[in-house]
């Protein structure tokens, strides 16, 4: 009888905050929507949203829709930065495209603010959860330079102005951290798939609307912009337009068509099934024909150039045989004679000596040069771009057009500035070449070796052309860079754990 007692408090009362928690749980997360509760509510959700179009018009609907898809957007790019890459990457191949619709906003402001957030989300995780292995890197290390040395070109004392500063260094630097973005969200063997599966997505779309642009025409808006006199006496050559396809030219087109011809040639010699190794083989067939609509004879030299560096990574009887192949076929398409205007242009890229182009491009370069020699630090960063002439028409280099990558950074930047640019693409190169070499898992090695042969093709194909400046060259050239690190990461990772589990 000690320990009988008699509970004499009052009943529990059922919590109605964790009810109504539970309910909104269900609801939206567990059942999604798929409840009655749900249908219910999307229901009462469309007839206030048709309401409001109907009552305020379609501009206040449009806002709506706006803000409540933008909410969650921004949340997911700060808090998930896996969505925040993959949203950086569709958004940098469509963003041109849509401005050429004549889209009366500045789209570049968006690309910028996708980044800033990403970059915010970056060193929130930091905060939370130190990561400082990413910047433990000699990549990391040239890129911080980099970037430090670009900003401290506002001090540039030849510079006539700061404004071309202040318009360009937000994409320089911007894009550059981006590289640290994507080292520490792609963290997992299965996101690298899933990456490389959409760029090369993205890139099917891209040669396809080319070769619409090509065989059917061009669409109104797209006519509207080749009517302009200097974009049409650069892009109509020979009676035959150049494509450009979603890009905003036939430069930045063809890069990234080489871009995604070369992992595409990497992963046919990486651990993947036959039938796969065929689709890959359509896929760089559909990249290299689109890449000729270009016109870009720049581009035309990259892919047999990074075949040759992928027969000194990785030699073997294969890639020996599939090398005399592609050498036979470059060989028939240079000297075939052709009646087709792109390919008689593709023949060009290879006779340099008669191509008037590049004779020009030399002198250009000579003519620079004295300047180059006599202000180690440039003219200032952003005045050879089209808005830095626009902003400082009486600049130190009015008139002239760089026409080349490494041009462009020695006019702006100096001799010192092309000088740590070369030192970005060797350190890469050198990184990625040594990564590959200790690395032991077939799949991520394979995926290392494309890296290295897109990074070297754009480190060639920024002397006749300015390879990484425009989208989505630029955002797309810090993913191949992170990478490099990523891949060796996961391998050194999974060695270490074979090891201790043995």
């Amino acid at each position: 009888m000690d320990n009988f007692k008699i509970n004499i408090s009052p009943p529990e009362r059922k919590n109605t905050s964790n009810w109504l928690y539970t309910f909104l749980r269900k609801t939206f997360i567990t059942d999604k929507l798929a409840n009655p509760a749900g249908i219910t509510f999307l229901i009462i959700f469309s007839l206030l949203f048709a309401l409001i179009i109907y009552r305020q018009g379609a501009e206040t609907g449009i806002l709506l829709a706006v803000v409540i898809t933008g909410v969650p957007a921004i949340y997911g790019l700060v808090a998930y930065p896996k969505v925040g890459t993959v949203i950086v990457m569709i958004a940098a191949y469509f963003i041109m495209w849509i401005a050429a619709m004549g889209v009366d906003f500045p789209l570049g402001t968006i690309m910028d603010g996708l980044e800033a957030l990403l970059i915010l989300g970056f060193f929130i995780s930091q905060k939370n959860k130190p990561n400082w292995s990413v910047f433990k890197n000699p990549i990391a290390y040239i890129i911080l330079i980099w970037i430090s040395y670009n900003i401290i070109q506002i001090a540039n004392p030849t510079a006539r102005s700061i404004l071309p500063w202040i318009y360009t260094i937000r994409s320089v630097a911007a894009v550059m951290l981006m590289y640290f973005v994507f080292t520490n969200s792609i963290n997992t063997v299965s996101f690298i798939r899933f990456i490389l599966k959409l760029w090369i997505a993205l890139s099917v779309f891209a040669a396809l609307y080319a070769l619409k642009q090509e065989y059917i025409g061009f669409f109104p808006f797209e006519e509207r912009g080749l009517s302009d006199p200097r974009v049409k006496s650069l892009l109509f050559i020979n009676g035959h337009w150049r494509k450009a396809s979603i890009f905003s030219d036939p430069v930045a087109f063809s890069y990234n068509m080489v871009a995604t011809s070369l992992l595409c040639i990497s992963m046919l010699f990486g651990p993947v099934s036959k039938h796969k190794k065929i689709v890959l083989g359509i896929l760089t067939i559909l990249f290299m024909v689109a890449m000729l609509t270009s016109g870009t004879r720049g581009a035309y030299v990259l892919v047999p150039a990074a075949l040759v560096l992928l027969l000194i990574l990785n030699f073997n009887a294969t890639i020996l045989k599939f090398s005399i192949v592609a050498g036979v076929l470059f060989a028939a398409l240079v000297f075939t004679p052709t009646s087709s205007p792109s390919i008689r242009r593709f023949q060009s890229a290879f006779r340099p000596s008669d191509d008037a182009s590049f004779n020009v491009r030399k002198i250009t370069q000579k003519r620079i040069q004295p300047f180059i020699q006599s202000h180690p630090i440039g003219a200032g960063l952003g005045v050879l771009s089209n808005t830095g002439k626009r902003m400082v028409p009486n600049n130190i280099l009015r008139g002239f057009a760089p026409d080349s990558g490494y041009v462009r950074v020695a006019g702006e930047l100096g001799w010192v500035g092309l000088l740590l640019f070369c030192t970005l693409f060797f350190v890469s190169l050198k990184t990625g070449i040594s990564n590959y070499y200790k690395m032991k898992d077939p799949e991520l090695k394979n995926y290392c070796l494309a890296m290295i042969l897109i990074v070297f093709a754009f480190l060639v194909g920024s002397y006749p052309q300015e390879a990484i400046v425009q989208f989505p060259s630029s955002v797309y050239f810090c993913l191949f860079l992170a990478l490099i690190t990523v891949t060796f990461k996961l391998d050194s990772e999974k060695q270490h754990h074979t090891k201790n589990s043995k």
